[in-house]
């Protein structure tokens, strides 16, 4: 797509190209190499976005001769709700370009550009944690992310928690509840459809999550929290070198009743810390909302995530944002749906959502 000269030194000049399917294994490895890699960073993504929601991954790598120097994992997506937008990444917290210096930078923000023309995209969007191109748009208000360290000593762990929140998690673990990992996935699926229906948001199919764990292997599991032996709080995590990530978590209305959704994160602290992980990454929440104050309450500090945006002549920020007015009365509808016609009609809506 794009080729430029090297800077004086370098093995080669720089190209960009399209990711091939032999590329994978190192993908990964510059991932976890650099030190802004992130779970979301991985090539596996690419077949889920494809395979599952029908999306169109175009997945970057810039090369001096056969060393990768950089990563950017794009993916254009159309809806006839929302429109067509070119993500890194969507349903991630991150993805923007990695690279090892500033003309690999560059040259895929070019080619992003470049494919951004061609598909008549009216936006782009990289999922950066802090915002660094010249001329693009930055939103720092919407989206904070929560990461703290992780102990391996329970009792520094549970210290850590400040007083009144600690005082909720005790009483939890006198409630008599109790979690498995690596349930049954139909369990672990239907309390969090029910979670999000309550919320008034669609759900994902459960092939996706299907996906993530055949994806991702042991980076990838999941923590069911039972009450009387009926599951009623759940999580699917994700795991990334030292860091744990619970990522799509709810609980059933029964959860509310003695604090499962408490317990729920607890256990996952726990079972990280003798897993080995030294980070807990409460992933992003938008401002203003119930999971944005619960992170707090947990002692998580907000960090602003700083997501980018181009956008072509006569277009502005997207506005998918559910804390809209506008989708309040579709909000309010979708809360009142049974079930199963909220599951089956998510998974068409949310692909376009990202």
């Amino acid at each position: 797509m794009v080729d430029q000269q090297g800077k004086p030194g370098c093995a080669g000049p720089l190209k960009i190209r399209a990711i091939e399917d032999g590329d994978a294994a190192g993908w990964d490895a510059f991932v976890f190499s650099h030190p802004g890699g992130t779970f979301f960073h991985r090539a596996g993504w690419r077949k889920i976005f494809q395979d599952v929601f029908h999306l169109d991954p175009r997945y970057l790598i810039a090369e001096r001769g056969q060393e990768i120097v950089g990563i950017l994992p794009i993916v254009l997506q159309r809806s006839l709700l929302f429109g067509t937008a070119l993500l890194s990444s969507p349903f991630c917290v991150e993805g923007g370009p990695l690279s090892l210096d500033d003309e690999a930078d560059a040259g895929l923000t070019s080619a992003a550009l470049d494919l951004q023309r061609k598909a008549k995209a009216p936006y782009l969007e990289f999922r950066s944690r802090k915002a660094t191109r010249e001329g693009w748009t930055a939103r720092k208000d919407l989206y904070a992310g929560f990461c703290r360290a992780l102990s391996p000593d329970d009792a520094e762990n549970l210290k850590a928690i400040p007083r009144k929140q600690r005082a909720v998690v005790r009483k939890t673990l006198e409630s008599g509840l109790c979690s498995e990992a690596n349930g049954d996935l139909a369990e672990v699926f239907h309390v969090y459809a029910e979670s999000v229906r309550n919320l008034g948001t669609p759900v994902f199919p459960k092939r996706y999550f299907s996906a993530l764990l055949g994806t991702f292997g042991k980076d990838c599991d999941t923590v069911t929290v039972k009450d009387g032996g009926v599951p009623v709080s759940a999580v699917l995590n994700f795991y990334h070198g030292d860091t744990v990530l619970p990522y799509y978590g709810g609980g059933t209305s029964l959860a509310r009743r003695n604090g499962a959704n408490d317990f729920l994160y607890w256990e996952v602290m726990r079972r990280a810390a003798a897993r080995g992980c030294r980070k807990f990454d409460f992933g992003r929440s938008k401002s203003g909302t119930g999971a944005f104050a619960f992170k707090k309450n947990w002692g998580f500090v907000p960090e602003w995530l700083e997501y980018e945006y181009h956008f072509l002549p006569g277009h502005s920020m997207p506005d998918k944002n559910p804390l809209n007015p506008k989708y309040a009365l579709l909000i309010g509808l979708w809360k009142k749906l049974p079930l199963p016609l909220a599951n089956f009609l998510g998974p068409w809506l949310i692909r376009g959502l990202g």
